[in-house]
């Protein structure tokens, strides 16, 4: 969600796990890729494993045998070339629209790290050539569909092997779409002619759905973050008390990310005016509307399932995914190519995302309702009648809302069996991952509908003045092109510019000039 316009430096790849940093870098920012002499190393160390096995007269899985259901039958020494071309050939069998650059990216710098633990059985140049895709800007085409999630992502792992192979079809680091060939030689690289075990061990892993995690998780972060602060701006425009977000309150709850929201809100309504004018004696106010009240439980027990999502995340960025894998002098088959550990997150995730733009919705509804606003002009229109004022940006978020929810549903208690009943429980977590992004998307535009609504509700709340803070975020829409206040005019542009300004860590930046870093 967030890039840089600056040139990244390299990332280089050796046999320890990249990090959330690495993966972003190289997937957004186009970060050249290296593999490092440890790297190296231990790829040449595995290879020899493999070469000595695929001379053996013993069959070993996945180097001189067929694959899957087919994995009884002994391929003969000639053959094994045409085993691997098959292989990839056949397992690209994606279809739909491409999928984003960055998850092709991210797919293909996880499988390269993987390549780089020792455990696959890979040639050096093969692993070099990925990296000299991921360098020059090359990107296979990926289609939206075709990965269980189990035996990995199988088909988007697959077309990016291809690409290897000189076959199929990529995008250059200028988005043209040409044949794999062609762009290889346009760079100087040449395809590789895959030999015993490379086939499975580009295509056999969990890499599609763990870049789309990490990223998500990524901008999660920040857009919780940036939520405590449409938060602020709704608590204190409908005149909410801040006293519910003092810290003692939240200590005899010790959820941490309760604790860290609460102390965000906190930090932004500080020297507050609007807040002030009403911390009197004769403020009828009982308490505000759980939408507002209870913003630090529902923002924070998000946090707490992202860092558990991260927590997940990690241990995968640190794992060789592949199916057998080399150990040693020997190569055993198994089972960790399975999922279900990030599929499971992955859902999880997609119910964060839809609880926190749910809230999100309520608090932006209530400045419409003059019923629940304190004496704001209905849907905060200039002239209500003739002006519809924000009424309709409510709508949009109400239907995003609505979608989330449905996203909310979990893929991975879904299966269906393939591969004649012998990959018989399968993950779905490539299908959570691509529900997850949508997700994601979604939950900025509606906290982005919120600051549009909370900072025009601000603005007619003067002579009063908002927090520094909050404040802070009204300048940066209005020097944006944003306007306040009046009548009627073309709002879709207005909403898009404020979910760019949400989606690049712009309002964010602008609060946390004020307050510092937020937690």
């Amino acid at each position: 969600m967030q890039t840089t316009a600056a040139p990244a430096r390299a990332v280089e790849v050796g046999v320890g796990p990249v990090s959330f940093d690495d993966l972003v870098r190289v997937a957004r920012d186009d970060a050249p890729v290296t593999l490092g002499d440890d790297a190296l190393s231990a790829i040449d160390r595995a290879r020899d494993v493999v070469d000595a096995l695929a001379a053996a007269e013993t069959p070993t899985y996945g180097v001189s045998t067929g694959f899957g259901a087919l994995a009884t039958r002994h391929i003969p020494t000639e053959m094994r070339a045409q085993l691997q071309r098959s292989l990839v050939r056949s397992h690209a069998a994606g279809s739909g629209p491409e999928v984003e650059r960055e998850v092709v990216r991210s797919l293909m710098l996880l499988r390269l790290s993987t390549l780089a633990t020792g455990h696959t059985g890979v040639r050096r140049e093969t692993a070099q050539l990925l990296a000299g895709l991921l360098t020059h800007g090359i990107t296979p085409v990926v289609r939206e569909y075709g990965s269980l999630g189990c035996s990995g992502d199988l088909a988007p792992l697959s077309h990016c092997a291809l690409a290897l192979m000189g076959e199929g079809e990529v995008r250059d680091a200028a988005g043209t779409l040409l044949p794999a060939a062609d762009a290889l030689a346009a760079v100087g690289l040449a395809p590789v002619e895959l030999a015993a075990k490379e086939g499975l061990a580009l295509i056999n892993g969990t890499d599609g759905m763990l870049g789309m995690l990490v990223m998500a998780i990524t901008d999660l972060r920040m857009l919780l973050r940036t939520a405590d602060v449409a938060a602020a701006m709704s608590v204190e425009g409908q005149l909410g008390t801040d006293r519910v977000f003092a810290a003692e309150l939240h200590a005899i709850r010790p959820h941490p990310g309760q604790a860290l929201s609460a102390a965000n809100l906190t930090a932004l309504m500080a020297d507050s005016a609007i807040v002030a004018s009403h911390r009197t004696g004769d403020c009828n106010r009982v308490q505000d509307a759980y939408s507002l009240r209870c913003s630090p439980q529902v923002h924070g027990a998000a946090r707490d399932t992202v860092e558990h999502a991260a927590s997940v995340a990690g241990r995968e960025l640190a794992s060789a995914i592949d199916n057998p894998v080399v150990l040693g002098d020997r190569v055993e088959s198994n089972g960790n190519f399975h999922g279900a550990p990030v599929a499971y997150v992955l859902d999880f995730l997609a119910i964060v995302a839809a609880d926190v733009a749910s809230i999100s919705e309520r608090r932006t509804d209530r400045f419409l309702d003059r019923a629940r606003s304190h004496d704001l002009p209905p849907f905060l229109a200039s002239d209500p009648g003739v002006d519809s004022g924000l009424m309709i940006a409510q709508y949009t978020q109400a239907a995003i809302v609505s979608e989330l929810k449905r996203l909310a549903v979990p893929a991975s208690v879904d299966s269906i069996p393939s591969s004649a009943m012998q990959e018989d429980h399968v993950s779905m977590g490539w299908n959570a991952a691509r529900k997850l992004r949508r997700a994601v998307d979604g939950l900025s535009r509606v906290v982005a509908v919120e600051v549009l609504t909370a900072a025009r509700a601000l603005d007619l709340r003067a002579p009063l003045t908002p927090s520094p803070a909050t404040g802070a975020v009204v300048a940066l829409l209005r020097s944006s092109g944003i306007e306040g206040p009046g009548p009627d005019r073309h709002l879709s542009p207005e909403i898009e510019a404020a979910v760019g300004l949400v989606q690049s860590g712009a309002v964010l930046a602008a609060a946390e000039d004020v307050t510092g870093p937020l937690g």
